[in-house]
């Protein structure tokens, strides 16, 4: 009797610990799901976040690349990868639901594109007016160049023109006479005989030349080098001219003889020098002798 008690309570508690087996193994299966449920999670989250992650590492990369351009859109390309920027730091520290991140990463995109587009717009714009800009300055140097000819032809027919309008003082004569009371006139070559000296010369027709009154400066330099007749200084700048006489001329563009006496007394022997000046400039010169 006692051991059929003694087996009863056996069985009881083989019952038990079976019970608590069962139990034991369930619980252990449902954690092990749990823990395998969150693994798989954690698995799916990081992968999202790494493919996340490296969208954005694409967007900086196409930013960094914008701006190394240097266009003219650098301040919004810069902005918009700071925005990137910040988002990848944020993302860096999160280890919750990366839907938030994918939307914002789709609209950071879909900005990208509409600014990349703009950009590339704006750069084919840059060249065209390059290409102009560069035409146009081609343009402008042969311009220039052509400018700078005429401008050489220019003065270069100004001197021309300049030089045709001088007037020329030709066949520049001087003779000694001997003048008489009554008038008359005696070539001479004597300088005891001599009192008075005839200069002429020519002023040849011209039609580019300026027309009015001209005077001429007459020089006349004896053996001693002495300036005969009114002996007068007249200046011209730095330059200094002393003159015998001052024929003047009226000038009407056509060709006019000019004639003036020198009158004098005691001639020295010997040669003798006739320069005749326009202002400062020597225009003619000749020279005789006395005996």
């Amino acid at each position: 009797m006692e051991n059929q008690k003694n087996n009863s309570s056996l069985k009881a508690v083989i019952a038990v610990l079976a019970i608590l087996l069962v139990g034991s193994l369930v619980y252990i299966f449902k954690m092990s799901s749990e823990v395998e449920t969150v693994h798989t999670e954690i698995v799916k989250v990081g992968s999202e976040k790494e493919s996340v992650m490296k969208d954005l590492q694409d967007l900086k990369a196409t930013y960094d690349a914008a701006l190394s351009e240097n266009t003219s859109m650098s301040e919004e390309l810069l902005q918009e990868r700071d925005k990137v920027v910040n988002l990848m730091d944020e993302l860096k520290k999160s280890n919750g639901d990366m839907s938030k991140y994918r939307n914002q990463v789709k609209s950071l995109q879909g900005h990208m594109k509409e600014l990349m587009a703009e950009n590339e717009s704006l750069k084919k714009q840059n060249v065209t007016l390059t290409t102009q800009r560069d035409s146009t300055v081609v343009v402008l140097g042969e311009s220039k160049k052509f400018n700078e000819v005429l401008v050489g032809q220019n003065e270069e027919l100004s001197k021309t023109v300049e030089k045709g309008a001088k007037l020329s003082v030709l066949n520049l004569q001087t003779a000694a006479y001997k003048l008489k009371s009554s008038g008359k006139e005696i070539a001479t070559d004597k300088a005891s005989r001599a009192n008075v000296l005839k200069i002429s010369f020519t002023i040849a027709e011209n039609s580019i030349a300026k027309s009015g009154d001209k005077d001429y400066y007459v020089q006349v330099i004896d053996s001693k080098n002495n300036v005969l007749g009114e002996a007068k200084k007249v200046t011209f700048g730095e330059k200094e001219l002393s003159y015998s006489f001052i024929s003047s001329v009226k000038y009407e563009n056509k060709t006019v003889q000019v004639s003036q006496d020198l009158a004098g007394k005691d001639f020295a022997k010997g040669l003798y020098a006739v320069n005749v000046f326009d202002k400062d400039q020597l225009v003619s010169s000749t020279s005789f002798s006395l005996r």
